[in-house]
């Protein structure tokens, strides 16, 4: 039986795709600082471990020295718009993630792991290539000159970089992914950290008939969402081929955020109006500038249909149905 080990279990992808491991009959250990709050341990891993990462000695105490077949390194500091891009946390997300990304190459050479995935992030790519909405560049080339429009994004190129020079150097063979917006149920869909696709569909399940959804910045801004399920096959299929990437795993289904909380209001069945909110009114409101981040971003798979040959099967709103219901379940559970 091959052992996997899921850094980040606890999160939504690796929760996620720690089910997929184990239900393909792997022996599977999940790691994250807290379990996964919308599965019970059981269902999704064999073994999970509280630790912190960013401490070497618990990584080294699970990234068993001889026995460890594939490392899947999700863990990182992140959340959606409103905690990336205000700035307040730009130190904790480059030390936090940096660290537990040191600690993980360093122990995965030290105990001869097999296969290290480490999962990166469309928000590593240049602001400078993603100014115009409608046509962005995020082939895959395009990350230099680099210039990621936040700190999260420039911790996620060194983790790249950190990650392909101990492949050159330490023989550690590793698969890159830069995922592109991956949502679904069973995720973080309230607190400040959930992504744009579970902030819409919270808005609109709590919004009451007539009402209206605030949309942070313009509306005019674009990006392209992949479902779940086909990220962690994605991932999946790329740590079991002989590329090492960077490669994106995404969707080309680009949408702007207008159209995207049209499509889920519609969803919802509702009559709402979009309330657009911007500038000193948001400032007023929030007290930080909007985080709406670059004005274009979508995946391009060129790159993965060639050296992989798979893909995305699921429109956008097939996935946005199930997960609109299963936000709408949590929101009429916490009312």
């Amino acid at each position: 039986m091959k052992k996997a080990v899921v850094l980040g279990a606890g999160g939504f992808i690796g929760g996620h795709l720690a089910k997929y491991l184990k239900n393909k009959g792997y022996w599977v250990l999940g790691v994250d600082l807290k379990y996964n709050e919308f599965q019970p341990v059981h269902d999704f891993v064999d073994e999970f471990v509280i630790g912190d990462l960013r401490d070497p000695t618990i990584v080294a105490s699970v990234i068993n020295e001889g026995w460890c077949d594939e490392v899947y390194q999700l863990a990182a500091d992140m959340g959606g718009a409103g905690f990336v891009f205000t700035g307040e946390n730009d130190a904790d997300i480059m030390h936090n993630s940096a660290l537990i990304n040191l600690n993980v190459a360093h122990r995965a050479v030290e105990a001869g792991a097999k296969r290290v995935f480490y999962s990166s992030s469309a928000c590593m790519y240049p602001e400078h290539n993603q100014l115009d909405p409608d046509n962005p560049n995020c082939v895959e080339d395009s990350a230099y000159p680099a210039d990621p429009d936040s700190e999260y994004g420039w911790e996620k190129l060194f983790s790249e970089r950190l990650y392909l020079s101990f492949l050159r150097n330490k023989g550690l063979t590793v698969r890159i992914a830069r995922y592109h917006n991956i949502f679904g149920p069973m995720g973080t869909w309230t607190g400040g950290r959930e992504k744009a696709p579970a902030a819409f569909c919270r808005k609109v399940a709590e919004a009451p008939q007539g009402g209206s959804v605030e949309i942070w910045g313009p509306g005019t801004q674009t990006r392209s969402f992949l479902y779940v399920d086909e990220c962690v096959e994605a991932t999946y299929r790329l740590m079991h081929s002989d590329f090492s990437g960077p490669v994106n795993i995404g969707s080309e289904e680009m949408i702007s955020m207008n159209d995207f909380a049209r499509m889920v209001i519609g969803i919802s069945g509702k009559e709402l109006s979009i309330y657009n909110i911007d500038g000193e009114e948001f400032e007023a409101k929030y007290g930080h500038k909007c985080p709406i981040g670059v004005n274009g971003r979508n995946s391009d798979n060129t790159l993965y249909r060639e050296k992989i040959g798979w893909e995305v099967s699921e429109p956008l709103v097939d996935g946005m149905e199930k997960t609109y219901a299963w936000i709408a379940e949590q929101v009429e559970k916490a009312s």
